[in-house]
């Protein structure tokens, strides 16, 4: 019995799942699902859920959509989770409503589904979401990003760099965030590019990396090459925002924000390459999805909100060395002891 645990052991090892305590592993079994494998933040979110089921010993299998967008091989991974009668799945969806049928398969199957960062439409479409205030996040660099300019916002040109044309929660919280804290009038919050504020030069995707943050920009500067602020929907395309930018010498009069505070991001906010980003937490995100299934999976109890929010709200802060008046933040140095923790 002792030989056959090992060599079970050393199978589950072999095909990159997580084991500790394998009689406990066999009783509690999780997925983590991401957009992409690739992108620092989901790294360090899957880096969060596999010290964390070690720690439990619960039986972690990790898959990831090939790039951003690839909602197909999550429906494909949602579907190898329910075979493999997983207790719960941490999922960070790339089509936030076009996935809700395979969740709605996999809850009806008995399984926990937590949406992490990314919110699923509707909400309710998962049994609970662990996320940053991304409507927040969105916030503090509008409002960062107005106060830096003073009386110069009410004739900006400003370019957003959005994630992908299905506009997914986590890119119209954001991008709607932006807006609200710069002072411009949103139409419809659930939605992108219905706004009529002169100051908006236009939008544009970038699948959330740094190709598609440069090709983005310089399409936006092909309209107006008089953009002077730049929202971008993670620091990826914003790095790649810079490059664009400093090929045709802009790289010191344009003001770039993002969202993420991963450590290379915080690195560009020191460097002057990012004016302000609002840092999110993925690790802890991931830990808490994994201890949350492993309660599930023992008591049968669910997550429960944040007080007076929908969501689990996993906080965020405002990291830049230029701080203004009226917009809470930290600098660059305390960001950087506490990125993606």
């Amino acid at each position: 019995m002792k030989n056959s645990l090992y060599a079970t052991a050393f199978s589950a090892l072999a095909f990159g799942m997580i084991l500790s305590a394998p009689a406990q592993a066999q009783d509690v079994s999780a997925c983590l699902i991401t957009k992409t494998d690739t992108n620092p933040f989901f790294v360090k979110m899957k880096e969060g859920a596999t010290e964390k089921a070690k720690e439990l010993g619960v039986n972690l299998k990790s898959y990831a959509g090939k790039i951003d967008g690839d909602s197909e091989s999550q429906v494909a991974a949602i579907e190898t989770c329910i075979a493999d009668g997983a207790k719960g799945i941490l999922l960070t969806a790339s089509d936030t409503k076009g996935i809700v049928p395979a969740v709605q398969k996999a809850r009806d199957a008995g399984i926990l589904v937590i949406a992490l960062d990314t919110p699923l439409e509707p909400l309710g479409a998962a049994d609970m979401t662990f996320a940053t205030d991304n409507l927040r996040a969105g916030e503090l660099i509008g409002q960062w990003a107005a106060a830096t300019l003073g009386d110069a916002a009410t004739d900006a040109r400003i370019g957003f760099l959005n994630l992908t044309p299905s506009q997914p929660s986590v890119d119209v919280l954001r991008n709607q965030g932006f807006m609200k804290g710069f002072g411009i009038d949103v139409a419809d919050i659930n939605r992108i590019g219905d706004e009529n504020d002169p100051r908006i030069v236009g939008h544009d995707v970038t699948n959330g990396n740094e190709e598609g943050g440069r090709t983005a920009m310089e399409n936006l500067l092909q309209q107006d090459p008089t953009i002077n602020v730049v929202h971008t929907i993670n620091e990826p395309a914003a790095a790649g925002a810079f490059e664009a930018l400093k090929s045709v010498g802009r790289e010191n009069d344009v003001l770039i924000v993002s969202v993420d505070g991963g450590c290379p991001g915080v690195k560009n906010v020191a460097e002057g390459i990012i004016g302000a980003t609002s840092q999110q937490y993925p690790l802890l995100m991931a830990s808490m999805g994994i201890e949350a299934i492993k309660n599930f999976a023992d008591t049968g109890e669910k997550p429960k909100a944040t007080e007076g929010k929908n969501f689990v709200d996993t906080g965020v802060a405002l990291v830049t060395d230029k701080p203004v008046d009226g917009v809470e933040s930290i600098d660059t140095k305390e960001g950087m002891d506490k990125c993606w923790g």
